[in-house]
């Protein structure tokens, strides 16, 4: 009998722990989740929704962060400065994100204030001499997957 209990608790906490629905924390406006997420941009720039890795966040406001989609790593900004995510602990999840996608040159200045804001030493601050071409995001919402 004992044993007959024991199986059905184990099979029942099995079965409850392989059907728990992945779970993400929405910053700015909501993110449906069932909706189609590009994990590659291949130059389309018409794409509104995108997911990705965490790469960094920018660990002074959680202003901006880099993300990895496929081979590109995106620079996100979130529109009018409407939200923040977390500065720290959020590197390596898994992100969704809806808004504008575009390719931007990022000058000298802005590229030296992002690297103070990520706290890197002065001699590689002082190394950026030329701007960067990168894809960029201004996004309307994000949703963290929470593990």
């Amino acid at each position: 009998m004992r044993i007959n209990i024991l199986s059905i608790f184990f099979t029942l906490l099995t079965t409850y722990s392989c059907n728990q629905k992945i779970q993400y924390i929405n910053y700015g406006d909501n993110i449906n989740s069932s909706k189609v997420f590009h994990e590659k941009i291949d130059n389309n720039y018409d794409l509104n929704n995108i997911s990705g890795e965490i790469i960094d966040v920018c660990p002074k406001k959680g202003c901006w962060m880099n993300v990895k989609v496929d081979s590109d790593t995106v620079f996100v900004k979130f529109k009018d400065y409407g939200f923040f995510v977390p500065k720290t602990g959020i590197e390596g999840k898994s992100i969704l994100m809806s808004g504008k996608i575009f390719r931007d040159t990022i000058s000298v200045d802005r590229l030296k204030h992002y690297a103070e804001d990520a706290k890197k030493p002065i001699e590689e601050i002082e190394s950026i001499t030329q701007p960067e071409y990168k894809i960029n995001m201004i996004a309307e919402a994000v949703a963290i997957r929470e593990d």
